[in-house]
């Protein structure tokens, strides 16, 4: 089903306000070789960089 055009602005409008945004650049076709492992784990390219990100963040040093 197609987005309205104010839908789209409206989830647009609470994701500016709710959520930050980190550039991350990867060499040519390494981000389909990290997307195919995060879907193989069952997690989208972005929850998989979370939960990376989140697990490095917990570990005790």
């Amino acid at each position: 089903m197609a987005q309205s055009k104010a839908h789209i602005k409206a989830a647009n409008k609470y994701n500016a306000k709710a959520y930050d945004r980190i550039a991350l650049l990867v060499k040519k076709g390494e981000r389909d070789k990290i997307k195919a492992h995060a879907v193989s784990k069952g997690l989208s390219l972005n929850a998989y960089i979370n939960a990376l990100i989140k697990s490095d963040m917990d570990k005790k040093d």
